[in-house]
């Protein structure tokens, strides 16, 4: 196999304003794996949170190039396999990995839909996020909006804007990316009116110090997202979130992905497929796990004003899986 990458800048249509700072572009780095003429493609994003940087990933792609490079083409499980021995960073390891998913189905002329028989009759209709702003703004946002599902970011708590989103006629969820204190949990879990939001997304800085006020047998629907990295901590958080959010980059990649929704399926949890900022390299990833998941918040692509890829699309929140070989994935 031939191995290449790339730095990518992407855009943002509007400036992306969350509890962690504004993002008016996100920079991404897309991995190629060659074989016979036949191109399988990856993708990470620069996350400042998650302290990633794509230059340090570079520089272990450059060191274990020749080690893909005398791979055989093998099953993506034994593949996955091999690259948990170079011990990656989760971001890489994902890229890689759903890299490989894409040139294997491609070189098998299967798509990883068909490769793993799944039935994708039934799918969750992604969210689209709304950015921080005034709630008045927000509401706007919601109004012209076509999508029928929002996640509303908050970077703080406040009981007026918690009233004037459950006043909506739409299906909300808020996201305050762990800026609320265990005080605004204590009162949002206990508060009837808050079942009506679809899920309360990582609520408070990680750990079990915060996360340990929160209850599963309460109104609020909590849904770890930084809190649950992979499925190492799925036990500790059963009895506090009722819903988890995987996304790729954070577990590692598609094959981990797969084990990890079993497994929560398995002990009770909703589920949900999301996303970083991202192209239609890395939602085309995502979204081919849509059929096994509750809830999806795939709108990375639909964020940024230069997707350089063709693949599964999110047209106002309908999942449209594309049905062709690997992933689907196709540069433009």
């Amino acid at each position: 196999m031939i191995l290449s990458w790339q730095i990518l800048r992407f855009q943002l249509k509007e400036t992306f304003a969350i509890a962690y700072g504004n993002y008016s572009h996100r920079e991404a780095l897309i991995v190629t794996l060659e074989k016979t003429g036949s191109k399988g493609f990856g993708e990470c994003t620069s996350i400042d949170y998650y302290h990633i940087s794509l230059a340090d990933f570079e520089a272990i792609l450059s060191k274990i190039k020749s080690q893909i490079k005398s791979q055989n083409i093998i099953h993506p499980a034994d593949f996955y396999a091999f690259l948990l021995k170079l011990d990656l960073p989760s971001f890489l390891r994902s890229a890689l990995d759903c890299a490989y998913w894409d040139l294997f189905g491609k070189l098998e002329k299967k798509s990883f839909l068909e490769l793993n028989k799944i039935d994708f009759n039934k799918l969750p209709e992604s969210s689209i996020t709304i950015s921080v702003d005034t709630v008045e703004n927000q509401i706007k946002k919601i109004d012209k909006s076509f999508w029928t599902k929002f996640k509303v970011k908050c970077n703080h708590f406040d009981e007026n804007t918690i009233s004037k989103l459950l006043e909506l006629d739409a299906t909300i969820a808020l996201d305050s990316n762990g800026s609320f204190t265990k005080e605004n949990c204590l009162w949002l879990e206990n508060n009837e009116a808050i079942s009506k939001f679809a899920y309360l997304e990582q609520p408070m800085k990680t750990g079990l110090d915060n996360y340990q006020v929160l209850h599963v047998d309460k109104f609020a629907n909590w849904m770890a997202d930084e809190d649950c990295q992979d499925i190492s901590a799925l036990k500790d958080l059963k009895k506090h979130y009722r819903s988890i959010n995987i996304k790729l980059v954070k577990c590692g990649g598609l094959t981990p992905a797969v084990e990890m929704i079993s497994i929560a399926k398995e002990m009770g949890y909703k589920i949900m497929i999301g996303c970083m900022t991202e192209s239609t390299i890395g939602i085309s990833a995502g979204a081919t796990l849509a059929p096994f998941c509750d809830y999806a918040d795939l709108d990375g692509a639909n964020l940024i004003a230069n997707d350089i890829a063709k693949g599964s699309e999110i047209v106002n929140g309908k999942i449209l899986l594309s049905e062709s070989y690997g992933l689907g994935i196709k540069l433009r």
